[in-house]
């Protein structure tokens, strides 16, 4: 697994269906391209940005 913000890479899991587990503190986010990860680290630097793209129905 490859965080798309800066490149750390991980060994992850696979769930039953064979696709990717994100590592605790990991996020992820589904985009035109697939789904996008990012790791620990860039998901604590970006918090408020990822905060402000949910809806006003996710508060």
């Amino acid at each position: 697994m490859i965080c798309n913000h800066c490149g750390t890479v991980v060994d992850a899991e696979l769930d039953e269906a064979g696709g990717p587990i994100a590592p605790p503190g990991w996020s992820w986010a589904p985009s035109a391209r697939g789904v996008q990860y990012m790791c620990q680290a860039c998901t604590r630097a970006n918090v408020r940005s990822i905060e402000a793209k949910l809806s006003e129905e996710w508060w």
